[in-house]
């Protein structure tokens, strides 16, 4: 097992700067659908916008840390799950909330305000669990992992895409809504092609340990989606609101995590195939709440 903290995902700086670019436009298209209005809503609402930073940014990172606590993975396996954890939602919440009949409006402006609140929130925890957990703790310490740069890669990546969008949006609404649905699904496909090329040219080191990761995995996921529905009934949100805020804080944006991971630690194994998989079921499991969901209530 031990190897597994030695391996590494091999991708070249071309692929790297191609995955910058394809995450960038992901955050511009997803920024092309959202108004100053959706801000607006949100602190109107304080209640909402309360419980959505509590469940994503400080309940989800805390429970993050009580697993790794817990069941002591191998450090980069760890040091994977804290990244994932410390990252915002997904950029397909907005659809899985749609489906599951949802308050899709909430969605929208929870994405918007946690993308914004990740260029700080996201370092900050990352930098904060991975240092309390000794061995997570010495592999930021070899990597000399800078948490300015971190900051500054995330502004780059989610804060300037998500200005440029809105500002467009603002500036012209007819072309932001037409350059959406195009960007959109382009940038998802165009960014889900360079994660499989960089993983089928490392499907050795995939192969060889995915089967590390996967419990540890599944359950992490189902424990945040869980979170996110436990803490909207304690608030005693309305059930549209409960099921979109399971969605969002079970629905992470692990696209950015790998990015983060291929930037500052070249790939390390644990932590790639962590994310990686994260990446992939996260889809299966938010799908399938969603769909569950949207049947109970066309029988209602």
């Amino acid at each position: 097992m031990q190897e597994l903290d030695q391996a590494k995902i091999n991708f070249d700086s071309t692929g790297l700067w191609a995955l910058n670019i394809a995450l960038a436009i992901v955050m511009f298209g997803v920024a092309l659908g959202i108004t100053i209005d959706d801000f607006k809503q949100l602190l109107k609402t304080p209640k909402l916008l309360i419980v959505g930073v509590l469940s994503q940014f400080i309940l989800l990172p805390l429970l993050t840390f009580i697993l790794v606590i817990l069941f002591k993975p191998q450090p980069s396996i760890a040091l994977g799950m804290v990244m994932v954890a410390a990252c915002p939602g997904g950029n397909i919440s907005n659809f899985m909330t749609h489906l599951a009949k949802g308050n899709s409006a909430l969605s929208v402006s929870l994405t918007a305000f946690a993308t914004f609140m990740a260029v700080f929130m996201t370092p900050f925890n990352f930098q904060f669990y991975g240092s309390l957990y000794q061995p997570t703790a010495q592999i930021l310490k070899e990597v000399a992992l800078s948490p300015f740069e971190l900051i500054v890669l995330v502004l780059l990546i989610l804060g300037i895409p998500l200005v440029l969008g809105m500002a467009l949006k603002y500036r012209n609404g007819l072309l932001a809504d037409k350059l959406s649905k195009i960007l959109k699904p382009f940038s998802i496909i165009v960014f889900a092609l360079i994660v499989v090329l960089a993983f089928l040219k490392n499907i050795y080191v995939f192969k060889s340990y995915i089967h590390h990761v996967m419990l540890l995995g599944i359950g992490h996921n189902i424990l945040a989606l869980i979170l996110g529905f436990l803490v909207a009934r304690l608030f005693r949100l309305s059930f549209a609101n409960q099921k979109t805020l399971t969605i969002e804080t079970g629905i992470q944006n692990s696209g950015l995590g790998l990015l983060l991971i291929f930037t500052f630690f070249d790939g390390l194994g644990g932590m790639a195939i962590l994310a990686a998989f994260w990446g992939i079921w996260h889809i299966i499991s938010g799908l399938t709440l969603a769909f569950y969901w949207s049947y109970k209530a066309s029988k209602v």
